[in-house]
């Protein structure tokens, strides 16, 4: 079954934009898991926009299974490498974008990559990592240890006909090559109750991280209803 692990990071969007205590990320974190995640997702910025500290540590003390996001740094090495979440996936940061811009370059940035994949593994934590769909990136992912990758959907999301056609085109060629290297395949960002239809083309999924349209679809619906709507859409996917 393909997995689903929700993104839970716009539930502590909601509650900064007040600063109040609520709406909780646990009890959010628990109805997704209720209503049919597998596991869930949470990004520790290093601006602490979102998700904080004591998030993070509440989180995996009260979730089946915690992936945590996070830039390729000393502090969140540490981080990771103290809570031991069940899985890290590795991803680019900057300060000033609205959300994660992109895949992780890591040819630019081997030896720190590298340095991290080593760490987290040494603690058995499974490492992804979070990168467009490029041949000479997903073989160098394979190279510095990575588990898996999470192929960076946000391209297709934001494209339109055969733009996208093209673009989908590249996530299934990406696909493919990380398979043949023995690389599990993951797959998120922009993803939608819409344009999952085409994501189902791309073969060897195993995983998606799906949160902005869920949080929002749950405006309307409630996060229940809306998590069991995906996975429904989900179980539709034929490997």
């Amino acid at each position: 079954m393909l997995r689903l692990g929700v993104n839970i990071d716009h539930v502590a969007t909601l509650r900064q934009a007040r600063g109040e205590a609520f709406p909780s990320v646990v009890d959010a974190a628990k109805a997704c898991e209720a209503a049919g995640a597998w596991g869930i997702t949470a990004h520790l910025r290093e601006d602490r926009r979102h998700i904080n500290d004591v998030d993070i540590v509440a989180i995996h003390n009260n979730v089946k299974y915690l992936n945590m996001e996070m830039a390729v740094t000393d502090e969140m090495i540490k981080i990771a490498s103290d809570l031991r979440p069940n899985s890290c996936c590795l991803v680019p940061e900057k300060r000033l974008e609205l959300t994660t811009e992109g895949g992780l370059n890591v040819a630019e940035n081997l030896s720190k990559v590298s340095r991290a994949v080593a760490a987290l593994r040494a603690g058995k934590i499974k490492v992804s990592l979070f990168i467009d769909p490029d041949e000479r990136q997903i073989v160098l992912a394979k190279e510095v240890g990575a588990d898996s990758i999470e192929l960076h959907t946000g391209s297709y999301a934001n494209a339109s006909g055969i733009g996208q056609v093209r673009e989908l085109d590249r996530l299934i060629a990406g696909s493919e090559i990380a398979a043949g290297l023995g690389l599990g395949v993951h797959a998120g960002h922009g993803i939608n109750y819409e344009n999952i239809a085409g994501i189902f083309k791309v073969p060897y999924l195993t995983e998606l991280n799906i949160g902005f349209s869920i949080i929002a679809r749950a405006l309307f619906v409630g996060l229940p209803k809306a998590v069991r709507e995906m996975r429904a859409l989900m179980d539709t996917y034929d490997r």
